[in-house]
Order: structure tokens, then C-alpha cells, then sequence
């Protein structure tokens, strides 16, 4: 038997004791006593009795009215001392409307005039009443105006059982804790060792761990560093010189229009001058309209990460590279089982001169197969910044069909030249939930944020 059990149980020989009377007695601190009483209930060694009890008392607002006086008070005040104009904006609202209510003010044709006298003002003796701890009940006008609030506490107590009397007897001089006393006073040597009862129910615990969708970003940074990848990173909210024009996307696509894009007010600082007129001139040679800085300094919510990829390409002028990244991505668009309006881009670049499309298949293949997926399919596909492009796709059993993942190509002669002047570039950008889906067997991604604590709790955390 447990130490704190004896202890109180002494405590409760003399008869029925609240739990604050057992702390005295027993000299233990009251968590330490409701812990005790609680599994001791459990196994029938006392019987506990709730019973609630109910108490006023003041909020901030009840405060402030008992010292400085209640609104339509302060208000007749000021107007017998000055009129409207000296009143602030809660004696207006507030203290007009209950003065004339109360029949302490009437309108008349050059506006509020006072007829009465705030004397002995009930609500502030309720108020007094209150701070005092004198109010066994208050009007419901004090509660409603927030001056007052009704407290609801439980207060437990407990009486001895005839099992518990009989545990409390047959313990004796039982050990119930290994302490350091124990041991270095030797009396482990002369006393018996209360017995476990390793078969008890015990409550679960819930340790502190991370959301699946961090640690699934953690493995994926894992694999990209084992792969000899850098980790990249950018701002959510971008130019579309760099969400678009430095990725070759004309000014007039569609994807650009409000129905696809978030814009934010403001105008964003184009880069210097010399790769403004790269992109310029690559625009203008390549689809045939005359390009517009005004409409690449316009502030939006990145679409993609593959923004980040373009700045990470122009900063280092071609030299032989390998970057990821993780971020989120923002699209104003309709959220169904497998979009979201708000969600992470898995991003990779390979700057290097002698890079093939073979070379982008090999590394999508050995991230997806280290991600614990094989059944993979590569589909040929369009993107305005890249050729020849391809779309990743994975079967999902449960929807009995083959899943996007992302888009994956390599980067067009239009983007690599302006940006380092070197071809090519392979990139891709992955999504981050959808590959979550497939390992936790979720059917809509909108699941993962809908903060399911049941869900949290039973995760596996190996998986």
C-alpha cells in the first residue's frame, strides 16, 4: 500500500473529512490527498462525495463600477455638473439609457435633463454584498451586464470503508515506497514490502510528440540530405516577378487571374535592372506581347515554391547544385478530398550542365522508393516553365485510382538562360499531404487539419 494511502486513511479513522480537513490531518498537500482518496475509491477503501457549491463574486467590470460608481450614476453626476459634453462614450451608451430607466433623467426639447437622484443605488450595495462574500443571490440584471459572475465549485469528501479499515489494519509496518531513508536506515532489512497489484487499470498517458505531417517533413528532409541536397527557403509572400515571369509564365495566363491567385495590396521590389530586362526580353521574344513591370511588381501569395527555386537559380549564376525545400503554397481555389486552399509544396532543383531527363526520373525514383512507395507511374504533362514536363502519380487503393503527387521537368531555355545562363535545370514540385494520405490511409486530405485529438493520440509514430 502506497505511503499517501496509509496516511490518509489514519486521517480518516475519526469519521467523514473533506479533503482539505484529510490535508491537515494527514500533512499532505491537497493534490497529493485527491490523488490518493480517487484510486483508493477505486478499489472500494472509501467512499467520495461530491457536493457543488455556488458563489458571486466580482469581474473586472463589477470592480471598476464599485469604486468609480455605475455608469448612469457617473452620468447624472456630469450632467448636473456640465451636460453632454463632459460625458465619456460608455456613460453615453450606457449610462443615459439606465439613468433614464431608472427615472433619474427624462428628454426634454435641448436634450437629457436630470429629474432624480441615484441615493442608495441597489445594484451598488448588491456590489458591496458581493465583494464583501455577504451575497447568497444577486439580480440577473448584474449577471447580464457582466458586473457579476456565478462560480460553481465542487467540494469532495471522504469517509473510510470497512475494506479500507481492514487494509489500514493489516498493513501494519508495511514499506509502501522505496525512499532513500529507507534504504540508508536500513529498515528495508526489518520491514515487509507492501505487494503491486501490476494487473490494476491505470490511466493512458498522452505524451508530448509531433504532428504526423512534421515528422513525415522531417523524413523527407532526411532523405533529400542523405540524397546531397541543401535546404532552401523563401518568403510567403512573393512578386510575381519570381512566382511567375522568372518562371517564363506569361502575363496573360490564366493562372494569374483572382480566380487562382491570392493578391495582396502593396507593390513588390523588382530585382536589378539587368535581370529585369532578361526576362523582359524573354518574354517579349517568346510569346509576343509587351511585358509589363507594373504587373510583375504586383504582391501575391506564393502559388508554388518553385519560386524560391527561381531566386536560388539566379543567386548562384549556374554553379553546379542540388537545393529542396519545404513550404507552403497558397491557391484560390475549391477544397475538396484531395485540395486545399492552403497547403506544402515538396520543392527540388539540379543546376548542373550535363543533367538528362533520365537523371530526373532517377531522382524522383530513389526519393519516392526511400519514402516506402513503389508503385509509381510517370505521366507526360504540360508546365509553362518546363520541357519536356511530367506529372508523378501513385495508385491510392482506397479511391481505386492513380493519385497526382506533383509536377517534375526540366527547366526551359527561356527560364535557365535569363536567370544563370546555363541549361539545363531539373526541377520538381511534390506535394507534401498527399503522400501522407497513402501512408496513414486517409481518405480526404482535409482530415490532417482538422486537429482530431483521438486521431493524434492512436498515430503510430514509427509509421
Amino acid at each position: 500500500m502506497h505511503a499517501n494511502w496509509k496516511l490518509v486513511l489514519a486521517a480518516l479513522r475519526s469519521g467523514s473529512s473533506s479533503f482539505g480537513q484529510i490535508s491537515k490531518k494527514a500533512g499532505l498537500n491537497i493534490d497529493a490527498v485527491g490523488s490518493a482518496c480517487m484510486a483508493m475509491g477505486e478499489v472500494g477503501a472509501v467512499k467520495i462525495e461530491a457536493k457543488e457549491s455556488e458563489s458571486y463574486a466580482l469581474t473586472g467590470e463589477g470592480k471598476k463600477f464599485l469604486d468609480e460608481g455605475f455608469p448612469e450614476e457617473r452620468a447624472v453626476a456630469k450632467l448636473r455638473a456640465g451636460g453632454m459634453a463632459k460625458l465619456d462614450g460608455e456613460e453615453r451608451k450606457i449610462g443615459i439609457p439606465w439613468a433614464v430607466k431608472n427615472g433619474w433623467v427624462k428628454f426634454g426639447k435641448s436634450g437629457p435633463e436630470v429629474v432624480g437622484e441615484p441615493r442608495e443605488y441597489a445594484m451598488r450595495k448588491e456590489l458591496a454584498k458581493v465583494a464583501g462574500g455577504n451575497a447568497t443571490a444577486v439580480s440577473n440584471e448584474l449577471i447580464k451586464r457582466g458586473s457579476v459572475e456565478l462560480k460553481v465549485r465542487k467540494n469532495y469528501s471522504a469517509e473510510i470503508t470497512a475494506k479500507g479499515k481492514q487494509m489500514l489494519e493489516g498493513a501494519g509496518d508495511e514499506i509502501g515506497e522505496l525512499t532513500r531513508e529507507v534504504i540508508v536506515g536500513n529498515a528495508w532489512e526489518k520491514s515487509k514490502f507492501s505487494g503491486y497489484d501490476v494487473g490494476a487499470t491505470v490511466s493512458r498517458s498522452f505524451a508530448g510528440r509531433r504532428h504526423p505531417l512534421a515528422r513525415l517533413m522531417l523524413k523527407i528532409k532526411t532523405i533529400f540530405s542523405e540524397m546531397g541536397f541543401e535546404e532552401m527557403d523563401g518568403e510567403i509572400a512573393e512578386s510575381a516577378f519570381w512566382n511567375f515571369d522568372a518562371l517564363f509564365q506569361p502575363q496573360d495566363h490564366p493562372a494569374r487571374d483572382m480566380a487562382d491567385t491570392f493578391y495582396l495590396p502593396g507593390k513588390a521590389c523588382l530585382p536589378e535592372k539587368s535581370l529585369v530586362e532578361k526576362i523582359k526580353k524573354a518574354h517579349e521574344s517568346g510569346w509576343h506581347y509587351e511585358w509589363s513591370a507594373k504587373e510583375a511588381g504586383r504582391r501575391v501569395l506564393r502559388t508554388h515554391t518553385t519560386a524560391v527555386s527561381a531566386r536560388y537559380v539566379a543567386a548562384g549564376k549556374g554553379k553546379p547544385s542540388k537545393y529542396f525545400s519545404i513550404g507552403r503554397v497558397y491557391r484560390n481555389e475549391a477544397t475538396d478530398y484531395k485540395h486545399l486552399a492552403e497547403f506544402h509544396q515538396v520543392e527540388g532543383i539540379v543546376v548542373w550542365e550535363n543533367a538528362t531527363f533520365r537523371d530526373l526520373l532517377g531522382c524522383l525514383k530513389t526519393f519516392y522508393s526511400k519514402l516506402g512507395f513503389e508503385k509509381i507511374r510517370f505521366r507526360p504533362s504540360y508546365f509553362p516553365y518546363t520541357e519536356p514536363s511530367l506529372e508523378v502519380e501513385v495508385y491510392f487503393e482506397e479511391k481505386k485510382a492513380w493519385l497526382e503527387l506533383g509536377g517534375a521537368g526540366i527547366f526551359r531555355p527561356e527560364v535557365c538562360i535569363p536567370l544563370c545562363g546555363k541549361y539545363p535545370v531539373l526541377a520538381w514540385g511534390l506535394s507534401l499531404e498527399r503522400p501522407l494520405m497513402l501512408a496513414k490511409g486517409i481518405n480526404d486530405m482535409r482530415e490532417i487539419y482538422r486537429n482530431d485529438l483521438g486521431w493524434l493520440r492512436n498515430d503510430k509514430i514509427g509509421d
